[in-house]
């Protein structure tokens, strides 16, 4: 699985790369991004936790 973020909608929070940092960081634009690989298994419960306590619900994980 997959993480993305729909930066449209990113207000740059930081709670999931404060969350999740193995998987979400900052662009140049000071918006979230994922990295573009599969989330490792000891990392998807930080993932999901991002995903869910994401203020504005732009992460999606597929």
């Amino acid at each position: 699985m997959k993480a993305h973020v729909d930066q449209s909608g990113c207000i740059s929070c930081a709670l999931c790369v404060d969350t999740c940092p193995e998987i979400f960081h900052f662009n140049k634009d000071a918006k979230a991004e994922a990295v573009d690989k599969k989330i490792p298994s000891d990392a998807m419960d930080l993932a999901e936790r991002a995903r869910d306590g994401c203020p504005v619900s732009v992460i999606s994980i597929q």
